[in-house]
């Protein structure tokens, strides 16, 4: 909502892919050197390189302008959220803990308001999705691919594994972590008190309530400083550099971007942490797993001194940022207090029942891309018969526009960052 900063994303949204002409010209250069071989460079370098040479030709520039305005259009429409909640107005972070409470008939008033946000603007949805299908779709044909899919595995980076193997993964998540998380649910509904878990139950898992953290966001990064401080020499000394020089956005408000990130300010080579914090258990969740991406870059930034090298391909960056989120078990209490045992149980049955979703959300996009001429409603049919495989119990009786497949509007990946998810 800021004038001068959208003006200045406007900028890079356009400037960005005509820097990509210099990009190719430097990695033809880094290919074709004599000395190639006289360097210490690693040879990932190289690969990505002449992933920059498949990816890209000066004939898609104001395509890739488009799919920048298109992607920013959509987080724009999500950060504008308005939601009217008993007398007070929320976005879509801010209502998040209402949609965990206590009262179920709570929980069941927030999701309906969370859901009409997107129900109300489902044709701007649909519309942004189906120009990014298309204009991606488009860059492909005239990169000499069949269709998107391939470009967006190469735009991943993804150097040693392919659409064949991502579907024997895919398969054995179906086979092995569904009937899991099935379970899982079935014994959340019996903790709760209810016969079957309803649309508006789904991230309601204790009969005395969900584990939230104890104290404000000042005293969540003292708790995490003391942590970190306590985990390790080099984790102590990344982190209260962190806070001395205040390198976070945590707290959500209105208009801000959804989601979170870390992102790195190159030159003072420093990371910087952005987030939606609202009272949740997610927002321990988000600072630790940023933090692990935080700390990789930390670390890099001291021994790399190739700006290209300074954070790896996302798969890797995910195993650096997913497993603090786990190295941070021990010192639970310190966020959560007495709550510290309920917090694991919900943050270790939460990873199982996001692999099936991670999944979901990775075969929607190949569905979505290996057919690009599916309709928006085609789509959301589509969307909705996956979640049938992947989440087979989820019942959204009385949620029609969940029912058509309107779930995935709020994945900013699916828009922002194709193929992300595994």
């Amino acid at each position: 909502a800021d004038e001068c900063y959208d003006k200045e994303n406007e900028y890079w949204d356009n400037t960005m892919p005509l820097l990509q002409v210099y990009e190719v010209d430097l990695a033809k250069t880094m290919l074709e050197s004599p000395f190639r071989k006289q360097t210490d460079i690693p040879e990932a370098y190289y690969l990505t390189l002449e992933n920059t040479l498949k990816s890209f030709s000066e004939e898609i520039i104001e395509d890739l302008q488009e799919e920048n305005r298109l992607a920013t259009e959509y987080g724009k429409l999500k950060s504008s959220a308005k939601i009217s909640f008993r007398g007070e107005v929320y976005n879509l972070a801010s209502i998040a803990p209402f949609m965990n409470d206590a009262d179920r008939e709570i929980r069941k008033e927030a999701t309906d308001a969370y859901n009409r946000f997107f129900e109300e603007n489902e044709e701007k949805f649909d519309d942004i999705y189906d120009k990014l299908v298309k204009v991606r779709d488009r860059m492909a044909k005239k990169l000499g691919y069949e269709n998107f899919t391939p470009l967006g595995y190469i735009r991943m980076n993804r150097l040693d594994y392919d659409q064949a193997m991502v579907k024997n993964y895919r398969d054995q998540v179906i086979e092995d972590i569904v009937p899991l998380t099935v379970d899982l649910r079935e014994r959340q509904a019996r903790r709760i008190g209810v016969d079957a878990l309803e649309y508006y139950d789904i991230g309601y898992n204790f009969k005395t309530g969900n584990p939230k953290p104890h104290g404000d966001l000042n005293e969540l990064i003292a708790a995490a400083l003391k942590m970190y401080q306590e985990m390790s020499k080099e984790t102590g000394e990344f982190f209260k550099m962190m806070v001395d020089q205040e390198l976070f956005d945590l707290p959500t408000r209105p208009n801000k971007e959804m989601g979170g990130y870390c992102t790195g300010i190159y030159d003072y080579k420093i990371p910087f942490i952005f987030a939606n914090a609202n009272g949740t258990s997610g927002d321990v969740d988000v600072l630790t797993h940023e933090a692990g991406h935080a700390f990789q870059a930390y670390c890099t930034f001291k021994n790399v001194t190739i700006p290209d090298l300074s954070f790896p391909t996302m798969e890797s960056a995910e195993i650096d940022s997913m497993s603090m989120e786990f190295f941070a078990h021990p010192w639970s209490h310190l966020f959560f207090k007495e709550e510290a045992e309920k917090y694991h149980y919900f943050h270790i049955s939460d990873a199982l029942k996001f692999l099936p979703y991670g999944c979901l959300v990775d075969h929607f996009q190949h569905e979505v891309y290996n057919h690009p001429e599916m309709t928006p409603a085609e789509r959301k049919a589509c969307f909705r018969g996956l979640e049938k495989i992947y989440k087979p119990d989820i019942d959204y009786d009385g949620a029609p526009f969940l029912q058509r497949g309107g779930f995935f509007y709020r994945q900013g990946h699916i828009f922002q960052s194709p193929f992300y998810y595994i």
